[in-house]
């Protein structure tokens, strides 16, 4: 299902997503947010478009990376590992707990 316009009345589909930076005075207008987030405002594009902030504050647009990065080779190794620790067997315990300890060894008392 996709993401609505947050403005009031408008049903439009989301396309860009708008945040606050309150403390540098700045509006971030960039690219639709995988999640929604509390803070944070969908926008249509005609709103997106249309977008007016308050005087004395700056608007950072973001634009969207038009072509998608095919995964590198560092991300298919990252993967490659992470499948070989969950395909791996736990590891035995090496000793009895109190019988191991280092340099030292337990000799039986032969009688």
């Amino acid at each position: 299902m996709p993401r609505r316009c947050s403005r009031a009345a408008c049903s439009a589909s989301a396309v860009a997503t708008l945040t606050y930076a309150y403390a540098d005075s700045t509006a971030v207008l960039g690219p639709l947010a995988p999640y929604v987030e509390p803070h944070s405002y969908d926008l249509c594009d005609a709103h997106a478009d249309r977008l007016t902030v308050p005087r004395g504050w700056e608007v950072v647009h973001i634009e969207a990376d038009p072509t998608p990065r095919p995964p590198s080779s560092d991300d298919l190794e990252a993967l490659a590992n992470a499948v070989r620790e969950a395909a791996r067997p736990p590891a035995a315990p090496s000793a009895l707990p109190g019988r191991n300890r280092g340099h030292l060894r337990v000799i039986p008392n032969i009688s």
